[in-house]
Parts: C-alpha cells; sequence; structure tokens
C-alpha cells in the first residue's frame, strides 16, 4: 500500500465515530477514559463485550458484529490502515455493536479492566516460530496473564490458526498449566462438530490457506 494511501486511511480513521486511537501515554500514564467503560459509552448497552486481538482488516469482528447483534465487539490492531476498511464497511452499513482500538496487544491491561471483557478471539496470529521471537507470541504466559486480568472468571479464548505450530505449542501449555480446554480441533474443515462461528466466517487470508489445502486449526479455553 503507498504512502498515500496509508495517509488518507489514517485521516479517515480519525472521522469515524467507532474508531479510538489513545497514545501510549494516555493509556499508561492515565486511567484511560473508557476503560472499564465501553459498554455504557461506547456501545450505549450491557451486552457481553468481545475483543478480537490482531484483527486485521477487521473481517472477522465484523462478521460476529453482524451474526450476533445481542454483543459488542472490538477490534483491536496497531495497524490502522488495515481496520480502515472494517471501520468503513461498519460505518456505511449502519452495523453499531463493532469499533475498532488502535493499540499494542501488549497494553491491552490499561485499555480494559477487570472482569470487563467477555470473550478474546485471536485469529491468524504471526506463530512468531523463532526462539528470540516468542516474547510475541499470543498465547504466551504473559499474554496469558493479561487476558485473564480483564476477563470474566468463566470467559472463554478462541484461536483460530493455520499454524500447526501455533495449535500445538498453545495447547502444550494450556495443558502444562491446568487451564480448561473447551474444544481443539486441528482441522476444522475436515472434522465434524466444529462451531459454526468458526467454520461459517473466513477471512481474506483463510480463504487463500484453503485454497492451499491448508488445515485451519481451532481452541477455546478458559484461563483458570
Amino acid at each position: 500500500m503507498g504512502s498515500k494511501n496509508k495517509l488518507k486511511r489514517f485521516k479517515e480513521n480519525e472521522t469515524f465515530p467507532n474508531v479510538f486511537q489513545p497514545n501510549r501515554n494516555e493509556l499508561v500514564n492515565n486511567d484511560y477514559f473508557l476503560k472499564g467503560q465501553w459498554r455504557t459509552k461506547v456501545f450505549k448497552n450491557e451486552n457481553p463485550l468481545v475483543l478480537e486481538l490482531g484483527c486485521g482488516k477487521g473481517e472477522y469482528s465484523l462478521a460476529l458484529a453482524q451474526r450476533y447483534p445481542d454483543r459488542n465487539f472490538i477490534g483491536i490492531d496497531i495497524k490502522g490502515a488495515r481496520f480502515w476498511r472494517g471501520a468503513k464497511t461498519s460505518v456505511e452499513e449502519n452495523i453499531t455493536n463493532v469499533a475498532f482500538l488502535r493499540t499494542q496487544i501488549e497494553l491491552i491491561e490499561y485499555a480494559f479492566s477487570k472482569n470487563e471483557v467477555d470473550e478474546i478471539w485471536i485469529t491468524f496470529p504471526d506463530p512468531q516460530i523463532k526462539y528470540k521471537r516468542t516474547k510475541h507470541r499470543l498465547t504466551n504466559i504473559q499474554f496469558l496473564d493479561r487476558y485473564k486480568s480483564i476477563l470474566k472468571p468463566d470467559g472463554i479464548v478462541h484461536l483460530k490458526t493455520d499454524s500447526e505450530f501455533m495449535h500445538g505449542y498453545t495447547l502444550g501449555l494450556l495443558h502444562g498449566l491446568g487451564h480448561e480446554v473447551l474444544y481443539a480441533n486441528h482441522d476444522v474443515y475436515r472434522q465434524e462438530g466444529s462451531p459454526e462461528e468458526v467454520t461459517g466466517i473466513q477471512t481474506f487470508y483463510e480463504l487463500q490457506y484453503l485454497e492451499q489445502d491448508k488445515p485451519i486449526t481451532y481452541i477455546s479455553f478458559k484461563i483458570t
């Protein structure tokens, strides 16, 4: 994407009522004004709150919001030029139960308060296979602790990925730590019983993986 296009998207994001772009200082050094109040101030209801981490173009957040109008969804990504597409579509189509937050996932505890979040979706994250990159792996122990700090006690985390490595790593870690694995499947399109919200929503990149005959894996779990 050219720099002109990016700048145009950044500018347009600033005009969308469903896009929030706090800087690091606003989150870390202050009580962010939406922390603990996303339902009342943004969505104007008390419906369950669901996050998508690393939401990319916002396709999954958008599709979930359309499928579940009685839940609130927030797509989170540091790359605002990417989720511009999802934000723009939701404004144009008046989908009011989805919003987008531009921030690093490492700062998630500063944006949400304890027990504020009902579910977290992690869709096709970078598996960070190299050992030096493990601190960025979105299901490592540090990230699980961050999620636990904002999830309700019975909150659920979903991991959908094309990476067998990420699937195996996460499953092993969850079992090792004694967390509750609700469902695990290493090939959701070839095995019966996969949740419909997993197989019924496909992102642009997921369709490419399927064309390459790449298995799509899925885990849902609780951090106990």
